[in-house]
């Protein structure tokens, strides 16, 4: 099975902190990489887990605060110092798309490479990439300013070959992509060997939700249903209720909710408010409702 990686490179809010800093990951599937969000840091962040910034091709910016984009100029600067020449593409908010190209053309007028922003419609569930491993669909989120987060599919792969059943009967090499294809084998004498005893099941399909900064959505779980693995958002605790309806956040709790409801796999709670020094009081209340809860942490790496 390929690998599917989640790589947290920060997991806090607003304010950095020594602990932690703002929100960025990397999603790696079949040998490409994702950013996801582009705070302040995460050039070094990329360097400290040992990420190559050649197989970055495409960054995925959920809103445009400033703790999930400040640090993209940077980056792009960066390939360019690294003589890039790979296209890298940015799929952020539409309304951010002229003053991209107005800061491109302070700070990086002549990369050396392609550019694309391409203008994602925050409000609408859709395909946003779709390539030969996976898709990236939006997620719409409610925050303070336009803003969606992103499910990460990977596409079915054949089913694998059961070698003795090939072996058994003597079918060539050359046919084996036929076979994966779903055809069956007639053998010498003429008898039709069914696809099915050729071939075992293909690996089950996984999948990644990234629900960036949002207030609780008691209906996202019917878009999220069934992932492996969910982040969502735990901005507070129970304490500061207020503070997350005040500012369109969510409580542990409330993530926990939402991912109880869409019985997910894994729930990843992050983007903590910098007055929590511990957070796993934020990880036993989730707990309370979702047991199967685990705390982001700069350099934590969950495979899928």
């Amino acid at each position: 099975m390929q690998p599917f990686k989640v790589y947290v490179l920060g997991c806090g809010s607003a304010k950095p902190t020594p602990r932690h800093l703002a929100s960025s990951q990397v999603v790696e599937i079949r040998g490409k990489l994702f950013l996801v969000d582009c705070a302040e840091g995460t050039q070094m962040q990329l360097r400290r887990a040992r990420l190559g910034f050649a197989k970055i091709g495409t960054v995925f910016i959920s809103h445009l605060h400033g703790d999930h984009c400040f640090g993209l100029m940077g980056l792009i600067n960066s390939f360019g110092l690294l003589d890039r020449t790979a296209p890298l593409h940015i799929f952020a908010p539409a309304m951010g798309e002229e003053i991209f190209h107005q800061l491109m053309d302070m700070f990086c007028p002549h990369p050396g490479y392609e550019v694309t922003y391409h203008p994602v419609d925050t409000t609408r569930q859709k395909v946003i990439y779709n390539d030969r491993s996976l898709t990236v669909e939006t997620i719409p989120l409610e925050h303070r300013m336009p803003c969606c987060g992103f499910l990460f599919r990977e596409k079915q792969t054949m089913p694998h070959i059961n070698r003795e059943m090939i072996d058994f009967y003597h079918i060539p090499t050359s046919q084996i992509n036929n076979i994966k294809a779903g055809a069956d084998w007639t053998t010498e004498m003429g008898e039709v060997i069914p696809n099915q005893r050729l071939v075992l099941p293909a690996d089950p399909v996984r999948t990644y939700a990234y629900c960036s900064d949002t207030k609780y959505m008691p209906q996202l779980f019917q878009v999220v249903k069934g992932v492996d693995l969910l982040y969502h958002e735990s901005t507070y605790g129970d304490d500061k209720l207020d503070n997350a309806e005040k500012y369109y956040h969510s409580t542990a709790r409330q993530a926990a909710t939402v991912a109880c409801s869409a019985q997910v796999k894994l729930l990843m709670l992050g983007h903590y408010s910098a007055r929590y020094t511990d957070e796993t009081v934020l990880l036993r209340q989730a707990k309370e409702v979702f047991p199967n809860t685990i705390l982001s942490d700069e350099g934590l790496v969950v495979e899928i």
